[in-house]
C-alpha cells in the first residue's frame, strides 16, 4: 500500500511536471529563436544601409573591411551583392570561390531584389549545420530601387546549446521535485499505512484466538484512528464473549455430567423393585440417558472445536491412518466387520494436531454402526494430482463401508447437526458427521459423502499436502501438549463412540 500511495504522488507530481515544464521548454525554444532572427534581420538590414550608401558614394572598396568587421562582431558569415545579385564581397574562408558568382537565382537573393527580406533556417551555402540566415535589401531612392543585397548567415550552435541547457535544467529541477515528492510521499503514506498494518496485524491475532497487540488510537489520520478504537473496542468485546463460551463449555461440562450420571443410577437403583415387565422400559429410559450424556458430549465438543484456533502442521496421514485402523480393528471385530487399509502412501498433510484421529475415528464410528456383520470397512489413502490450475495437489482419504448407504438428498442434508435419516435404528446423536466438517475445516481440508461401489457410502477427506518431516514423534508430542482437540481423538473406540455418531 505504501509503494502504491508513493506511486500515485509521483505519478501526479510527473504530470503536473510535464504539463508545465515541457510548453515552457518549447515557448522559450521559439521565443529564443524569435529572439536571435529579430536580432539578425535589424542588424543585417543596419548594414545593408551602409552598404548601399558606400556603394553610392563610389566607395564600394570599402565593403569587404566593412562585411569582416560585422562577421568579426557577430561571429556570422557575410555576403554582399550588388543590384544584379553578383557578389561584391564574401566573409568565408574562400571568398575567392564566391565574389562575382551570380546569385541571384537563389531564392532569398531573388526575393531581396525584389525589395523583400528574407529570413529563414536553412542555407545552402552553411557548411557547418544548421544556420540562419537573413537577407535583406539595400534600397534608397523614391521608387526604392534596390541598390544591394546583403546576406548574413549565423550557425545557430550557440542557441541550440542554450536551449538544450536550458531543457537540462528544466530536467533536474523536475527530478529534484520528484526526489522531494518521494520523500515527503513516502512519510505520509507510513504515517497513513502504519496503523493500517497494526490492524493488519491485530485482526490476524484475533483470527488466531487471542489479541495480544490491539492497534494504537493515537496515531494516524483521524478516521484511521477513530477505526482503530472502534476495532479495539469489538475486538475486546468478541474476546469476552469467547471466553465466556469457553467458560460456558468448561463448565456445563461438568455440571451436566453429574445429574445425568446421577440420574442414570437412580434408574438403574429401580431395577430390583419393577415387576419385569417394567424391564423393557427402564432399559429405553438409560438408552435415552446415554444417548443424552452422548449429545452432550458432541455439542461440548463442537463447542470447544469451534473456540480453538490451532495453526495446522505437517502430520502423517499414513501413520495415522494406520494407528486409527488397528485401534479401531478388535473393537469392529466384536460385530464381525473387518476393517483394512489400502491405497499408495499419502505423505504429510497440513492438519490441526488431533484432528485427523477425531476424522477418522467418527467416520469409522459412523460405518461401523451401519455396517451388517461379515462385511469390511476400507480405508484408502490416495494422492490426487491437481490440475495446473485452481485445483492444487491433494491428499484423499477414503473410508468405505458396505452397509445400505445414503440418497443424495440424505447425503446432501448428512452435516447438519442433528440430523439423522428415518429409518436408522441406532442411538446417534446427528453430532459426528458436523464434528468432522468442523475438523476438516481447521485443517483447511475438505469432506463430502460419494456412493460407495459396493454399494454403501464413500466418506472422502481431501487435503492439502505438507513438506515431508521426521515424522510420528513430532505429532504425538504435539497431541500430549495440552491439546484443545485431545477430546476429540484419545485413541479410544468407546469413547468416539460417545462422542461420535451415525448420519
Amino acid at each position: 500500500m505504501t509503494r502504491r500511495l508513493v506511486f500515485s504522488y509521483l505519478s501526479l507530481m510527473l504530470l503536473v511536471l510535464l504539463a508545465l515544464e515541457v510548453p515552457f521548454g518549447f515557448v522559450y525554444g521559439r521565443g529564443e529563436l524569435s529572439r536571435f532572427s529579430n536580432t539578425a534581420e535589424q542588424g543585417a538590414m543596419t548594414l545593408a544601409d551602409v552598404c548601399e550608401e558606400k556603394l553610392e558614394r563610389g566607395l564600394a572598396a570599402e565593403l569587404p573591411e566593412l562585411a569582416r568587421n560585422y562577421s568579426r562582431r557577430t561571429g556570422s558569415r557575410v555576403i554582399v551583392a550588388d543590384q544584379n545579385g553578383i557578389v561584391r564581397t564574401d566573409t568565408a574562408s574562400a571568398p575567392a570561390t564566391t565574389v562575382g558568382k551570380d546569385l541571384s537565382s537563389e531564392p532569398d537573393i531573388a526575393t531581396a531584389l525584389h525589395n523583400q527580406p528574407a529570413i529563414g533556417t536553412r542555407d545552402a551555402t552553411a557548411s557547418d549545420g544548421e544556420a540562419l540566415f537573413a537577407t535583406v535589401p539595400g534600397s534608397s531612392g523614391a521608387d526604392n530601387a534596390v541598390t544591394c543585397v546583403v546576406r548574413t548567415v549565423h550557425p545557430l550552435d550557440s542557441l541550440t546549446e542554450k536551449v538544450h541547457t536550458t531543457w537540462a535544467v528544466l530536467a533536474a529541477v523536475g527530478l529534484g521535485v520528484l526526489a522531494t515528492v518521494a520523500v515527503i510521499g513516502f512519510a505520509l503514506a507510513r504515517s497513513i499505512t502504519r496503523p493500517v498494518r497494526a490492524l493488519e496485524r491485530a485482526t490476524a491475532q484475533l483470527a488466531d484466538g487471542r489479541l495480544t497487540d490491539p492497534p494504537a488510537a493515537d496515531r494516524g489520520p483521524p478516521e484511521l484512528r477513530r477505526l482503530s478504537a472502534s476495532f479495539t473496542r469489538t475486538a475486546t468485546r468478541l474476546q469476552h464473549l469467547l471466553r465466556a463460551q469457553q467458560a460456558f463449555a468448561s463448565e456445563a461440562s461438568h455440571q451436566l455430567k453429574t445429574p445425568l450420571t446421577a440420574l442414570r443410577l437412580r434408574l438403574e437403583n429401580f431395577e430390583p423393585h419393577l415387576s419385569p415387565s417394567a424391564h423393557g422400559s427402564l432399559d429405553e429410559a438409560l438408552a435415552e440417558v446415554e444417548r443424552l450424556s452422548r449429545m452432550v458430549q458432541g455439542l461440548l465438543a463442537l463447542a470447544r472445536l469451534e473456540n480453538s484456533a490451532i495453526t495446522p502442521e505437517a502430520t502423517n496421514l499414513d501413520t495415522v491412518v494406520a494407528d486409527r485402523a488397528a485401534i479401531w480393528t478388535a473393537f469392529a471385530g466384536e460385530q464381525g466387520v473387518d476393517i483394512t487399509v489400502t491405497g499408495a502412501k499419502a505423505g504429510h498433510v497440513w492438519a490441526v494436531p488431533g484432528a485427523l484421529d477425531g476424522i477418522i475415528d467418527n467416520l469409522l464410528s459412523n460405518a461401523l454402526r451401519a455396517s451388517p456383520p461379515r462385511t469390511a470397512i476400507t480405508l484408502t489413502t490416495v494422492a490426487a494430482p491437481g490440475d495446473g490450475g485452481r485445483t492444487p495437489p491433494m491428499a484423499e482419504l477414503h473410508v468405505m463401508d458396505e452397509g445400505p448407504g445414503m440418497t443424495e438428498s440424505e447425503r446432501q442434508r448428512a452435516f447438519d447437526r442433528f440430523w439423522r435419516a428415518a429409518d436408522v435404528h441406532h442411538d446417534g446423536t446427528g453430532l459426528g458427521l458436523p464434528m468432522v466438517r468442523q475438523l476438516a475445516r481447521a485443517c483447511g481440508a475438505k469432506v463430502s459423502l460419494h456412493a460407495a461401489p459396493r454399494g454403501g457410502l464413500d466418506a472422502v477427506v481431501r487435503l492439502l499436502p505438507a513438506p515431508r518431516r521426521t515424522p510420528d514423534t513430532t505429532r504425538r508430542s504435539t497431541r500430549a501438549d495440552n491439546n484443545p482437540l485431545q477430546h476429540l481423538s484419545d485413541g479410544r473406540p468407546e469413547a468416539r463412540q460417545r462422542h461420535g455418531d451415525s448420519d
